[in-house]
């Protein structure tokens, strides 16, 4: 894999697992303000992915599936890790259950399902 392919996988997986970090954070607030506030980082970071993923290669190929594995698999690991640091800081009403649907989602999106 080359050098600078490596990088942007690294930075799609960085802004895919931030979007689904703040898309449970979203479902978890209880205020409208903050909900607010996650809708636009989602927003952002899937903006990014979306740039990422066309720079890695063009939207209408694939990735091949090893990618898409360890790009998932990666993901899911920063997200509970988030996800974890967060509880413990006393954040309320996340649920880790959905942490899976929302990457598939996101993934599927960016034309990235296995």
């Amino acid at each position: 894999m080359p050098e600078n392919r490596k990088k942007l996988i690294k930075k799609l997986i960085g802004s895919i697992s931030n979007a689904i970090v703040h898309e449970i954070l979203r479902k978890a607030a209880e205020n409208k303000e903050i909900s607010n506030y996650y809708e636009k980082e989602i927003e952002n970071a899937v903006y990014r992915s979306k740039e990422f993923r066309r720079e890695i290669n063009p939207p209408d190929s694939r990735l091949p599936e090893k990618d898409v594995y360890y790009i998932r698999n990666k993901i899911i690991k920063r997200v509970k890790t988030e996800l974890i640091v967060r509880i413990s800081k006393g954040y309320k009403n996340i649920n880790l259950d959905g942490i899976d649907l929302e990457i598939d989602q996101l993934l599927k999106e960016l034309e990235m399902e296995v």
